[in-house]
């Protein structure tokens, strides 16, 4: 396949999520207020609770069985290593660069959680729909492009919530360490019985894990696209044009359809707030912009031609082409869901949202072209 070609396959879907990305932020210029603030937030929350789930279950239920399952096996791996990585690389940013405490999870959160859903599940159906895709027969490739997609969702979102929804909340509250409150705790708590002490570590141990936002409705979706699509005798209940209980899959299934343009919208219009600007470093921005699009990519490569190398995955070209794919994203939205939960650097991730999104116009073009001729050259 023509380099040329592969760039043109490659950014249609890119050129797609920008479009509507601009339709976003238009509608959510004040002298429009079609998608206000209070708007984007109320359609987020119908998305969070019901389109995404569906989206995700749907997806995961129709494609994903015990033995797909068997082969997808280095998915999550493969989403920690960027997980790591992206730490690492956030950590070295935030030696280098010297921000403020309440701003070091913001960006080590930024440097390690890819949009792992929502681009994802936009791309790839695109990609598999244009002429001269590597990826084969369009209606096989989205079908199987779409549960890698809901896989890498689900997965995604356990990391986020159960990861950088803590460092956030941990560095958020490093100004108030030494508030007079904080200091009289110590004192307090050696008062207490060894057995009273037992329960409360119990209670912060809970606290800290915060199952409530690691089990997203979307990682519940999942759970349950999981159980459909694994055993058997829910499957046949369900999947299938002569199943008894179609009508509930085929239900969810258009839920879900609404998911991916409302994401969309909301991205646009979530990224206008940084075109406010704020008082963030210069140095901070590029540096996760060079994280992200760089560094991470280069990384992604040799870890993939490791896998390949050591039989770890197969070498199917769309399953490699999202594994790949997974390290080169910008950072994932709800990064700024999260610093709106706590107060803490909300200005500052809206301007890093928009200028990584900005760039993430050209060098996801540049190298899902690559990628794909990666993934063609290893079959």
């Amino acid at each position: 396949m023509a380099l040329l070609q592969l760039f043109i396959t490659a950014s249609i879907p890119v050129l797609k999520v920008l479009l509507i990305t601009a339709l976003g932020s238009y509608l959510a210029l004040e002298r429009v207020n079609i998608l206000g603030e209070e708007t984007r937030k109320n359609l987020n929350t119908v998305v969070f609770y019901v389109f995404s789930p569906a989206l995700v279950g749907t997806n995961v239920a129709q494609t994903i069985t015990y033995d797909g399952m068997i082969k997808l096996w280095f998915m999550p791996v493969n989403i920690l290593i960027t997980f790591i990585v992206g730490s690492v690389l956030g950590w070295i940013l935030i030696q280098l660069a010297r921000p403020p405490p309440h701003l070091r999870g913001l960006i080590l959160g930024c440097c390690a959680a890819g949009n792992l859903g929502n681009l994802l599940l936009i791309i790839i159906p695109a990609v598999c729909k244009e002429k001269g895709s590597p990826f084969g027969v369009p209606d096989v490739c989205h079908t199987y492009g779409m549960a890698y997609a809901s896989l890498s969702m689900a997965i995604g979102a356990i990391y986020l919530w159960s990861y950088v929804y803590n460092i956030v909340r941990i560095s958020s509250k490093r100004s108030t360490q030494d508030s007079p409150q904080s200091l009289k705790e110590p004192s307090e708590s050696n008062q207490i019985e060894p057995q009273s002490k037992s329960k409360n570590c119990l209670v912060r141990m809970f606290q800290i894990l915060n199952l409530k936002t690691i089990f997203a409705p979307s990682t519940i979706g999942a759970i349950v696209g999981f159980a459909i699509g694994v055993i058997p005798q829910i499957r046949k209940l369900m999947i299938g044009d002569g199943a008894p209980l179609r009508v509930i899959h085929g239900t969810t299934n258009l839920l879900g359809d609404g998911a991916i343009p409302a994401l969309t919208l909301i991205i646009g219009g979530n990224l206008l707030k940084g075109l406010r600007g704020s008082g963030i470093q210069k140095s901070i921005v590029v540096g996760i912009i060079i994280v992200r699009y760089v560094f991470l990519p280069l990384t992604g490569i040799l870890i993939i031609k490791g896998a390949l190398k050591f039989g770890l995955v197969h070498s199917d070209p769309l399953y490699l082409f999202v594994l790949l794919i997974q390290y080169t994203l910008p950072p994932a939205m709800n990064i700024g869901t999260i610093t709106q939960l706590f107060g803490a650097g909300e200005n500052e991730c809206s301007v890093i949202l928009l200028w990584t999104y900005v760039f993430a116009t050209v060098s996801l073009t540049l190298w899902s072209a690559f990628f794909m001729w990666f993934g063609a050259r290893q079959v």
